[in-house]
């Protein structure tokens, strides 16, 4: 119980921050083109990120058979989910990015059992499904609501690659969260600079990049969302099972529309506290079906470092 509860701290803050997210990408998205923009906050993250390296004394070390698997994740999750994440965000809506990204958690459910071998359970079934409508209650406006057809795709494969990323993570539970997310954001940021790099030089409206919301958003998602978001989000993984761990990406559209609320006077009906409710309802019940993998990652982790030492 008592890792199902720090767990739950570290993902709700994560899914809180990312529910920020919203609002900043918002400010900046047709100032800055999604690639460049996902560039930039991972830039604006490394430089955070070293500095916590080196306060932490965090060791730089990756083991060889390690390196591809930290690769893989960094290319499906940091890079290949965000950018298409906030491409299918900016063809179609927010709100119909946050209906179709709600799936992320039932993807993890089904690659959790796949490659964790965790249960797959009726009441964890039922707990992403009641998290879902509860999403939907908060989301759905059929008055606003706009359907594009490769928004809608790019929005499906950003939810299917994180919840794969997610579950890949702990494979490497055994490092550091810091060095995780540090080589996660170089390999994304790296990967990115050729078609950021040309954008910047040849397309970018240097005046326009100069208006504070804009750059105060590329601060926020550089060293709030993708620091601070990343380290929570891997480092709550660590402690709970992937199956039960989605349920807390339901915290974003819940975050992102009260400070839409708040920041934006968008309206809050009572659909919003409805879908509260629901969300909430799933996320206890997760968690009453118990961490049935903690004790063995725990074990997993002391064989790995036993035969990194044979």
């Amino acid at each position: 119980m008592r890792n199902v509860l720090i767990g739950s701290f570290f993902l709700s803050l994560a899914g809180s921050i990312w529910g920020g997210m919203f609002i900043a990408v918002r400010l900046s998205i047709f100032v800055i083109p999604p690639i460049p923009l996902v560039w930039m906050r991972y830039g604006t993250a490394l430089l955070a990120l070293v500095v916590m390296m080196m306060m932490t004394h965090s060791s730089w070390y990756i083991a060889p058979k390690d390196r591809k698997l930290l690769f893989l994740s960094a290319l499906l999750g940091q890079t290949l989910s965000i950018v298409t994440q906030e491409t299918g965000t900016m063809l179609t809506s927010a709100q119909t990015g946050s209906i179709i990204t709600a799936a992320t958690p039932a993807f993890m459910v089904v690659f959790g059992c796949w490659l964790l071998q965790e249960r797959l359970t009726l009441g964890r079934v039922f707990s992403v499904v009641l998290a879902t409508v509860g999403v939907l209650l908060i989301v759905f406006d059929p008055d606003n609501i706009q359907v594009n057809a490769w928004g809608g795709l790019f929005l499906f494969i950003a939810a299917v690659t994180w919840a794969l990323m997610s579950v890949l993570l702990k494979f490497l539970s055994r490092y550091s969260v810091i060095t995780v997310t540090f080589y996660s954001v170089l390999i994304a940021f790296l990967l990115l600079s050729p078609y950021a790099l040309h954008w910047l030089f040849t397309a970018a409206d240097i005046s326009a990049m100069a208006a504070p919301a804009v750059w105060g958003s590329v601060l926020y998602l550089g060293f709030i969302s993708t620091t601070a978001g990343f380290s929570l989000w891997n480092k709550g993984l660590m402690y709970m099972d992937a199956s039960i761990g989605g349920l807390f990406m339901f915290f974003q559209p819940v975050v992102g529309t009260l400070l839409g609320w708040l920041l934006l006077g968008e309206p809050v009906t009572v659909y919003f506290w409805a879908g509260f409710l629901l969300i909430a309802v799933g996320v206890v019940l997760a968690m009453r079906g118990g961490n049935t993998t903690a004790e063995e990652k725990i074990a997993r982790n002391r064989e790995n470092l036993q035969g990194s030492h044979k």
